[in-house]
Parts: C-alpha cells; sequence; structure tokens
C-alpha cells in the first residue's frame, strides 16, 4: 500500500486479506462488539475474489454502558438494543469520521469511493450503514448483517442522499438480541432513504445473532455483482 496510513491507527492495525491480482475494489468489513477484526478476516478468505483488497479494523476498547461499564472493542457505546434505547452520538459520529477517514486513504491510493464497499456485523453493520448514507461520496454498497440504522431519529436530514446506495441487509430469524423485527424495521426506513430497488433485505430460518455458509455466499454474490473485475 503506498501512503502513510500512520496517521489512520485503525488502518495501520487493521487485519487484511490481500487480493491475488490487481486490486482494484476494496471491503472495509466492522466486527461486532467485544470482537476484533481477525476472525472475519479468517471467514472472509474462503469468500474472497482475486481483484478486491478486504480491510478489517480492530474497533478501540472502551466501556459500554450496556455491559455493566466493561470496556471491551466496541465502535460506539450502546445503551440499550431497542428502537428506542438512547444512543451515544458523538461516539457513533466520531466512529463514522473514522471509517470515513480510511475511505478517502484508499481513494487517494487508487481505488475510488465508487469501488468501494463497507460492511459490518451487529454493531459493526449498524456503523457501516450509518456511515455509508452519511458519506459525501457514492459508494459501492454496504453489507448490513443482523444490525439497525443508528440515530434513526436523525435522517432523512442526516443522510447525504445518495439514493443509489446498493444494500444487502441479512438477519437471522432467530436472533434474540437483534431481533429480525427490528432489522425489518431498519429496511422499511431505509427504502425511504435510498431507492428500494437497490435494497435486499434477506433472513435466515434458524439462525441465531451469527453468521451462517449461506448468508456469506450471498454476500459474495452481492460484492461480486456490485464491485466486478474491471
Amino acid at each position: 500500500m503506498c501512503g502513510n496510513n500512520m496517521s489512520l491507527p485503525l488502518l495501520k492495525e487493521a487485519a487484511t486479506v490481500s487480493g491475488s491480482e490487481k486490486e482494484t475494489a476494496a471491503v472495509i468489513f466492522l466486527h461486532g462488539l467485544g470482537d476484533t477484526g481477525q476472525g472475519w478476516a479468517d471467514t472472509m478468505t474462503e469468500f474472497q475474489l482475486p481483484h478486491v483488497k478486504y480491510i478489517f479494523p480492530h474497533a478501540p476498547r472502551i466501556p459500554v454502558t450496556l455491559n455493566l461499564k466493561s470496556v471491551m472493542p466496541a465502535w460506539f457505546d450502546l445503551m440499550g438494543l431497542t428502537p428506542d434505547s438512547p444512543e451515544d452520538e458523538s461516539g457513533i459520529k466520531k466512529a463514522a469520521d473514522n471509517i470515513k477517514a480510511i475511505i478517502e486513504h484508499e481513494a487517494k491510493n487508487g481505488i475510488p469511493p465508487n469501488r468501494i464497499m463497507l460492511g459490518g456485523f451487529s454493531q459493526g453493520g449498524a456503523l457501516s450503514l450509518y456511515t455509508a448514507l452519511t458519506c459525501q461520496h457514492q459508494l459501492g454498497g454496504v453489507v448490513a448483517l443482523s444490525c439497525w440504522l443508528p440515530l434513526h431519529k436523525s435522517f432523512p436530514s442526516a443522510s447525504s442522499g445518495n439514493r443509489n446506495l446498493p444494500i444487502l441487509q441479512c438477519h437471522g430469524e432467530m436472533d434474540t438480541m437483534i431481533p429480525v423485527q427490528f432489522g425489518a424495521m431498519t429496511a422499511e426506513m431505509l427504502k425511504s432513504l435510498v431507492d428500494p430497488k437497490m435494497i435486499t433485505f434477506k433472513t435466515y430460518p434458524g439462525l441465531s445473532h451469527s453468521s451462517s455458509h449461506q448468508e456469506m455466499e450471498a454476500v459474495k454474490e452481492f460484492i461480486e455483482k456490485h464491485l466486478p473485475r474491471i
């Protein structure tokens, strides 16, 4: 990678999966609460595409209110997991700015924003949705797994107006942490922010708050469709 990423600690420390040929696209994938990027990097090696660079940043360790202020990797503080829970507005916006800085870095190094896709699981998926919808650039798409849209009451005014943003939402029907109904509510709200034809919402019977091989195959197909080899 050319350019200096020392000023971007999230990028400097991120796990990466390099393409096996010239990298003409990138996926920035954000892990869930208490996790790291490495597990998703290991998972994605099975589903990678040869022309795509995959970047898996690690969230900083912060106290999380929902978990009795325990310090753990988190993109922002969580007070609750319901649509009406109080939210860490400043933390969400700061985290989104940090992801946008990675997008800018990749763009300066030759991968245009429309060839950069955001993705994530749970809290990471939530941050990927918020970041893409408020980004000044038209991104290549969003993969939002088992998640929700943070600061949903700030939309549509918070939206940058990129209505042609492809979004793949996937959710386990047996998810007790982020119920599938919450995912469905999110999908309905997204239809007011982007062209409804750009949104795909898939649910998986028997799947809890986790991913599956079937779901990851859908993710690979989505990436391949919207970030094709050029």
